[in-house]
């Protein structure tokens, strides 16, 4: 059994202006339709004999996670 983890974070100052520090980069459609962080866990989820991701994310950044998870 492998259990993905995705470690989620950032201070959003890199992409400035498009990336903030509550909605850094990884949570815009910056590549296609979906986000980085959502095309990661699709990724994640692809692996044989993979579990659920466990996602390790700033407190700020949960609702984002939620969202996007759904």
């Amino acid at each position: 059994m492998l259990i993905p983890v995705i470690l989620s974070g950032g201070s959003g100052t890199r992409l400035w202006p498009l990336s903030r520090t509550l909605y850094p980069k990884q949570f815009l459609p910056l590549a296609g339709e979906r986000t980085m962080f959502q095309q990661t866990v699709a990724r994640a989820m692809a692996v044989p004999g993979a579990t659920a991701p466990v996602i390790l994310c700033n407190e700020e950044h949960r609702f984002l996670v939620a969202e996007q998870l759904r």
